[in-house]
């Protein structure tokens, strides 16, 4: 199939995209991928023909719409106000997802699709979630262009502010996900003694799941993403062979990664990966999940975002703005400093985009090399970068490659919306890049460094924001809070950071693109999702396993068994069981939820979640005593 158009390049004339269409008649459809403020990709099934024909309406917008009480976008397009405009994006690249189920009879060739990124205008703004990166991005590049010719000469830096003409945007995004054999139970307690014990990580594939990957990874790079990896990650354990010699009960955690690029191609990207994984592997009969939590009790799928940023002169050379003059002495330029600590002074009200549903908060728990803490880590010396996986924030460096200085960004997953993470997060930076202008790399790296309880001149007093340590292993629950604040527990408790946090909310919302109406619709989506799944998916999940709890000892019982079966019975009364006067906590939790009461809602949320782990250790221990 080497002769399959994969991709369309960003800025392709109209002419030549009719010319490549007609080349290739196993396109038979094109569909137009807007973004809603939930991260959804919107798609249908458009022919061909009625593109061509008319291909200067689907430019203006004018060809497609949709209704907007349809897709995520709470407060803007209402019901009585619903109609939304979906012009194509021609800056990005355009891809082709084939359906190699369905073969054109014609060309003998798998029927493709052209998927075309869009935006979607309500009342003639544009509201979804790649506008708003691409407005914000336009915003910071003029104000970096401005403060760079205002300020020439920056501390660490190697370039003379006057020369610069443009901002380059890079970034990557790291795709974990676990893969299973259908309808098969995944073994738990097996397979968190294969992670403890490291069985999985960079083992060697096998079978189906080999496969699956090797054609991913192959691929993809006809995409033109420049695949650099796949491999095993932490979670899993090994699979059977059958009598047919086929592998089952496969349970497998992987990782892919590819080559960065512009920042809204970047977010794009990860759409056409996870598709065209998601197919390959269930032609080769496995299911695929990138939920951030898949299983409780074992690895979660990560997907770390890289965040750089670089200068381009009138000469057409390029700066990295993070890397230092002179890295043996400096981890950072001032810019670098600053923007780093733009980003962690304002993550309260970037979390909510980073985690804004259930199951990623359920993967932010110590233990799993998840971050917990808004810290960053930068190496014991400018000589030795730092390794440490514990922090929020990870400084990349690479001492004879200043190009490769870079953020990454830890706590994000699968299914973060990574267009408005990273609109938050350029936005916190410019604010930080602005403070760090008037300051040396010696006095930055102190305000970065220094100890809670220290009066600094733009971080927070009361808190601190390095830390070479294990944040898991070398402080207590209470010093984490103390010093690096409190985590979110709840989707509520996260969304409240727009409320709690407004002056950080003016910072990432002041270039106008991630506005009030934006972050109102967003936080609106977030809550409904929060308060439907936990009513219609997670209560039903938990009540299941109260049920499963069930007495299993009949005439040989010690008093063991007697005595842990009563404090399981009585969990699972006070979980699950209403009477007249008193209500089970399920039944709180559902009442609080549809009253509204999302205080209450979120703190019954947190005591559910501890008592059910407690019942199901104590099952275990019951069920194990049983002979």
């Amino acid at each position: 199939m080497v002769d399959l158009l994969y991709t369309i390049k960003a800025n392709t004339p109209k002419e030549e995209i009719i010319k490549q269409l007609r080349d290739h008649p196993e396109i038979k459809f094109v569909s137009m991928m807007g973004i809603d403020l939930a991260g959804n990709d919107t798609d249908e099934k458009i022919p061909v023909r009625i593109f061509i024909k008319d291909i200067d309406e689907f430019y203006e917008g004018r060809a497609v719409q949709t209704d907007g009480s349809s897709v995520v976008l709470p407060g803007i397009a209402t019901i009585n106000n619903a109609k939304v405009d979906m012009p194509v994006d021609s800056s990005v690249n355009w891809f082709v997802d084939y359906n190699f189920e369905n073969y054109d009879n014609l060309t003998n060739r798998p029927v493709g699709t052209l998927r075309i990124p869009s935006f979607l205008i309500h009342e003639g703004k544009r509201v979804d979630s790649r506008a708003v990166l691409t407005d914000t991005l336009i915003n910071v590049k003029k104000e970096l262009v401005d403060l760079f010719h205002h300020y020439p000469e920056i501390s660490g830096t190697t370039f003379n502010g006057k020369d610069v003409v443009d901002i380059a945007f890079t970034s990557a995004t790291e795709l974990e996900f676990w893969v299973k054999t259908p309808l098969e139970e995944a073994a738990v307690e097996e397979m968190t003694a294969s992670q403890v014990m490291q069985e999985q990580y960079w083992e060697r594939t096998h079978g189906a799941v080999r496969c699956a990957l090797e054609q991913s990874l192959i691929e993809l790079d006809k995409y033109g993403l420049n695949v650099e990896m796949g491999h095993k990650e932490v979670g899993g354990l090994k699979a059977q062979i059958d009598e047919s010699g086929h592998l089952t009960h496969v349970c497998e955690q992987l990782e892919i990664d590819w080559k960065f690029t512009d920042a809204v191609q970047a977010a794009d990207n990860e759409i056409i990966v996870r598709t065209v994984v998601k197919e390959i592997f269930r032609a080769n009969g496995l299911e695929v999940s990138f939920k951030a939590k898949p299983m409780i009790g074992l690895a979660g799928n990560g997907e770390h975002t890289h965040i750089g940023l670089a200068a381009v002169t009138a000469e057409g050379k390029m700066y990295n703005l993070f890397a230092a003059k002179n890295p043996e002495k400096d981890y950072m330029s001032a810019v670098g400093y600053g923007a780093l600590m733009g980003l962690l002074k304002h993550y309260e009200v970037i979390n909510p985009f980073v985690s804004s549903t259930n199951d990623s908060l359920n993967r932010l728990k110590p233990g799993f090399e998840a971050p917990v803490c808004i810290v960053t880590s930068l190496g014991h010396t400018p000589k030795f970068p730092s390794r440490n996986r514990t922090i929020l924030v990870s400084l990349i460096r690479d001492l004879e490659n200043p190009m490769a200085t870079r953020f990454e960004l830890r706590g994000c997953n699968p299914y973060s919306n990574i267009y408005l993470v990273l609109a938050a997060s350029y936005s916190a930076i410019i604010d930080g890049i602005k403070m760090s202008v008037n300051h040396t790399t010696d006095e930055l790296l102190a305000e970065l460094s220094k100890d809670a309880g220290v009066e600094g001149f733009y971080l927070e007093k009361d808190r601190a924001y390095r830390s070479e340590k294990d944040v898991y292993e070398d402080y207590t629950v209470e010093e984490r809070n103390r010093l690096f604040g409190k985590p979110p527990a709840t989707v509520w408790e996260n969304m409240a950071a727009f409320e709690n946090y407004p002056d950080k909310v003016k910072v990432i919302s002041s270039g106008g693109a991630l506005n009030e109406k934006i972050i109102a619709g967003f936080r609106e989506g977030a809550l409904l999702r929060w308060k439907t799944e936990l009513i219609s998916r997670i209560l039903p999940e938990l009540r299941g396993i109260v049920r499963k709890a069930k007495k299993i000892h009949s005439d040989f019982v010690t008093d063991q068994d007697a005595y842990s079966w009563n404090k399981i019975f009585m969990l699972r009364a006070e979980l699950a069981k209403d009477s007249i006067d008193q209500k089970s906590l399920f039944t709180q939790l559902i009442t609080a939820l549809i009253s509204g009461e999302y205080d209450k809602a979120s703190a019954l949320q947190i005591e559910i979640y501890d008592k059910v782990e407690e019942l199901k250790l104590l099952y275990d221990a019951y069920e194990k005593n049983i002979i």
